[in-house]
């Protein structure tokens, strides 16, 4: 598995393009997942973080 965090929207793009035209990679989350609001209220850096999962594709 692979787990990748971006904090800026041209990283998340290029890092969700990169995931998508991969052969030996499966999404594993649809969407990206984000900090919460309590997350945000105590780390306010937490805001623009964006976490994507993948799995690698057994042969």
């Amino acid at each position: 598995k692979i787990a990748l965090i971006s904090f800026h929207s041209l990283e998340d793009r290029i890092v969700k393009h990169g995931l998508r035209n991969s052969d030996l990679l499966t999404v594993m989350t649809k969407k990206p997942i984000t900090a919460t609001e309590s997350e945000i209220q105590h780390n306010p850096r937490s805001r623009s973080a964006k976490l994507r999962i993948a799995q690698k594709v057994a042969f």
